[in-house]
């Protein structure tokens, strides 16, 4: 009797020590065994895997992209201004097993780095270039950190600038600058009009020269245009060769 209920015992503990053996792992997750200290070549997973422990050791590790928010940073630019910045980045795990034997915490090392990155980075651009081309500036920051996180089995998949805070000053100015651009373009178009209308004034005295008649009627359609706006207007044309005996008269003899 002593001996059926020692091995019913026995049975148990086995049956207990297999059941707890079963792990589940998700579609998204990996496990990272190591056997008496030593890692598995491959990760394990999905679905159902037996881990034996106290010889195995599982590390669950998650394949999902990640979003990490790197909090505002104070950077100064290459035309330096202060300026405070904050972004977010998305990363996921593409080698389960480096993200766990190669960093102690991988998600800890990546927000580390993508803050001095993004000190680093921005300090080489201008100001103008971080407010207009961020396309750009999210490109540079993507590589510097997908560069700094592939040993570890990380995979930065993108980089976003969330915002710029500059301070009050350096916005008063910027608004300066763009009020002094803004008149500067409207001079320009200004002159450009004048340009364009001179030379059409040029085209249309040439062509009058050429057909006396076209200034007369000219001539005739501006009386038209003022005696419809102006009824109150009278008017007397007067040929400009009636004042040539009066202007010759006023002009000073030539001398000796």
């Amino acid at each position: 009797m002593g001996f059926d209920t020692s091995t019913l015992v026995i049975v148990l503990i086995i049956i207990i020590y297999m059941v707890s053996s079963i792990k589940i792992l998700a579609e998204y997750e990996r496990g990272v065994i190591f056997r008496l200290g030593r890692v598995l070549p491959k990760p394990k997973g999905p679905g159902l895997i037996l881990v034996f422990a106290p010889i195995d050791r599982i590390v669950r590790v998650s394949l999902r992209v990640d979003t990490l928010e790197v909090p505002p940073q104070d950077v100064v630019t290459r035309d330096n201004v202060t300026v405070k910045v904050n972004a977010v980045i998305y990363f996921r795990v593409l080698d389960p097993t480096l993200a766990v034997i190669e960093v102690s915490n991988f998600l800890y090392a990546t927000s580390q780095l993508a803050q001095t990155t993004l000190r680093s980075v921005l300090g080489e651009v201008e100001l103008d270039e971080l407010l207009s081309q961020r396309e750009k500036v999210n490109v540079r920051l993507q590589a510097s950190l997908d560069q700094h996180t592939a040993p570890w089995g990380v995979k930065v998949t993108m980089v976003e600038v969330k915002q710029v805070d500059l301070a009050e000053q350096m916005i008063r100015a910027i608004a300066k600058q763009a009020e002094a651009e803004r008149e500067r373009r409207a001079k320009i178009v200004n002159a450009e009009g004048e340009f364009q209308a001179a030379e059409k004034m040029v085209q249309a005295a040439a062509m009058m020269s050429k057909e006396p008649i076209a200034l007369q009627l000219r001539f005739l359609q501006t009386m038209r245009e003022i005696s419809s706006e102006h009824n109150t207007t009278t008017f007397l044309p007067v040929p400009i060769d009636l004042f040539t005996p009066l202007i010759r008269k006023s002009e000073p003899p030539p001398g000796p």
